[in-house]
């Protein structure tokens, strides 16, 4: 029995048979006992009929009855015996009763037999009506015929009703198993109807959840590999003709060789980037929380990237009063500030500047470049978005310096926001933790 639905048709139909079999033998307890009650009152309204009649005296030209007389039918036996055959033949509760005058009834056994009794004592004398306890079966017999009826009714109904209850249960379920098997080899079976109990209902729901995450993934996983090959492309191809124009003497070494020197560059920055995103999903590296200053880091990053602003012709600008306190990874804040930088040097034209600011739990990257799009802000930080948006129109990265630095801020528990308006330039404003009282230096997963 290893399907869901024989296990429920079973369970249910158990459960079901069960509470009707239990039923079925209270029911015939007590009308077992109502039956007996009603035979004894029965026996004991006969039994007060002879009684009175006893106590009037004979009619005209009868008899009167003597002890020991002995009267039967097929069904009850009636004796008319003293007071001391009565404690002798009666049991003591019974005897005691009539002995003091009181009506007495119930069951006694008499030889081999069970009989039930009605007595009643009249003049010194003791009338006792039996009757076989073994009649209360034909009394019952009916009731167990409408017993037998019941239960077999009732075991069929649970049956259909576990039958039914198994396949609810199981049909949704069976629904789940298929529609995952075909999510498994690459279909996509479509939404499950969301109905049923809530347990059931909510099953399909993150089935349908699960499913449309799983199309997500495999878009975004589509178009990071395009992405990426595209920006593998065009470096190596570049370089495949600057190598074959070498090879043809058609271009002369120096000049060449920089532009090879250059793409090499930019394929190193790619996989560089490309390494640590991969690192960041897999969470792979530990980021160290502990006090540091934010101005230091701003200096260093300055005079790192001092060099490509001359070249570029951008002003590289620090603002960076002493001091300002945080608490965060010094080489992650640095490769964040790197990035930051990176990007505004590119997207700002020569003659512009670049503003980096640092302040207590807070850093500023602000450039006067082209700016953004107000529609774009919302997906700054994802992944190849910009560079897909600009990329052929301006002097972009490689798609992942944003999203990396998203990844190492929220991995130190910070956040990273962008203000941007076309043709007035972009500021990004990263937010660390302050440093409140003693810190001590933790290595906390990312």
């Amino acid at each position: 029995m290893r399907s869901l639905r024989a296990r429920e048709f079973a369970a249910i139909a158990t459960a079901v048979v069960a509470s009707v079999v239990l039923s079925l033998v209270v029911a015939a307890v007590l009308v077992r006992h109502s039956v007996r009650r009603d035979a004894l009152k029965t026996l004991s309204r006969q039994a007060e009929l002879i009684a009175a009649q006893q106590r009037a005296g004979p009619s005209a030209g009868q008899r009167p009855a003597s002890l020991g007389v002995f009267f039967a039918t097929q069904q009850e036996r009636l004796t008319i015996i003293s007071l001391p055959q009565a404690a002798f033949l009666l049991p003591r509760e019974g005897a005691a009763a009539v002995s003091a005058g009181r009506p007495a009834e119930g069951s006694v056994r008499v030889g081999e037999r069970t009989y039930l009794y009605a007595a009643r004592s009249v003049r010194q004398k003791v009338i006792v009506l039996l009757r076989s306890a073994r009649l209360e079966a034909s009394d019952w017999r009916p009731y167990t015929l409408a017993f037998v009826i019941a239960g077999l009714a009732g075991a069929a109904l649970a049956a259909l009703t576990a039958f039914v209850l198994a396949a609810a249960v199981a049909r949704p379920i069976e629904r789940v198993a298929q529609a995952s098997r075909r999510l498994a080899v690459g279909d996509r079976p479509g939404p499950l109807p969301v109905k049923g109990p809530n347990e059931v209902a909510s099953l399909a729901v993150a089935f349908n959840q699960m499913a449309e995450e799983l199309d997500r993934a495999k878009d975004a996983e589509r178009s990071f590999l395009l992405s990426v090959s595209h920006e593998l492309k065009t470096p190596l191809a570049s370089i495949r003709g600057h190598g074959e124009a070498l090879l043809e003497h058609v271009l002369d070494v120096t000049q060449a060789g920089r532009v090879i020197v250059q793409e090499a560059k930019r394929l190193e920055r790619l996989v560089r980037d490309l390494l640590d995103l991969a690192r960041l999903n897999q969470r792979a590296f530990a980021v160290s929380r502990q006090a540091l200053d934010l101005t230091e880091l701003v200096e260093e990053a300055a005079r790192r990237h001092e060099p490509e602003a001359l070249r570029v012709g951008v002003t590289l600008v620090t603002h960076a009063p002493a001091p300002a306190p945080a608490i965060g990874d010094p080489d992650r804040v640095l490769q964040v500030l790197s990035n930051l930088i990176e990007n505004a040097l590119r997207s700002t034209p020569a003659g512009g500047a670049v503003t980096v600011t640092a302040a207590p739990g807070a850093l500023s990257v602000a450039d006067t470049g082209p700016g953004l799009a107000p529609e774009d802000l919302p997906r700054a930080f994802e992944r190849f978005f910009l560079y897909g948006r600009y990329g052929k129109n301006q002097a972009v990265g490689t798609g992942l310096g944003l999203a990396i630095v998203k990844e190492l801020t929220e991995a130190m528990n910070g956040s990273v926001t962008v203000q941007s308006r076309p043709k007035q330039g972009t500021s990004f404003f990263v937010s660390l933790p302050a440093v409140v009282g003693k810190t001590e230096d933790a290595q906390t997963p990312a």
